[in-house]
């Protein structure tokens, strides 16, 4: 089963990020997010709603280089399990009581490795392992232990393509 194994928020840019057990999706991001509030430290330059990252790429950082970033130094909103993030991308998904839609990966930058004080953060969330920005579809309650529900594309190309299909047949 996919889940939620931890929720960081941070009140403004370049404040640590602190553990929450449950946080409340609304129109714009996570309530008292910086990038919610408006006071990230890329506002309104690059701004992702909320941003998830996978325990199991946390853990292979950790491993393979020696870096700490289980208490929030990531920089990332929701940290899961069990998923391949890259698989929601382009897609509504249910997290606990919201829902979001994948919308692109989200790249590490310099500003990320400052702030964790941890040389080579940066580098470890490059090849994949940044996670991905998500907007709030539908708002809710997301918490510790939430399921993580793939929805399906938002891509309707498909459907389309059979509609079209369908018609041309009769």
């Amino acid at each position: 089963m996919a889940r939620v194994t931890a929720l960081f928020v941070a009140d403004a840019g370049s404040e640590p990020m602190r553990s929450v057990d449950r946080v409340e999706a609304v129109e714009g991001g996570l309530r008292g997010d910086r990038y919610c509030e408006g006071t990230g430290h890329y506002t309104p330059f690059d701004v992702c709603e909320v941003t998830l990252i996978a325990r199991e790429d946390i853990e292979r950082i950790d491993e393979e280089l020696g870096l700490s970033l289980s208490a929030g130094q990531h920089r990332r909103n929701v940290v899961t399990e069990g998923v391949d993030l890259h698989d929601l991308l382009d897609h509504r998904f249910r997290v606990g009581g919201a829902t979001l839609t994948g919308t692109r990966p989200r790249p590490p930058c310099a500003h990320v490795e400052q702030l964790a004080e941890q040389d080579g953060v940066a580098r470890a969330l490059r090849e994949g392992r940044g996670g991905i920005c998500a907007d709030v579809t539908d708002p809710g309650e997301i918490g510790v232990g939430d399921e993580v529900v793939d929805l399906g594309s938002t891509d309707r190309t498909d459907d389309i393509v059979a509609r079209l299909r369908s018609e041309g047949e009769d």
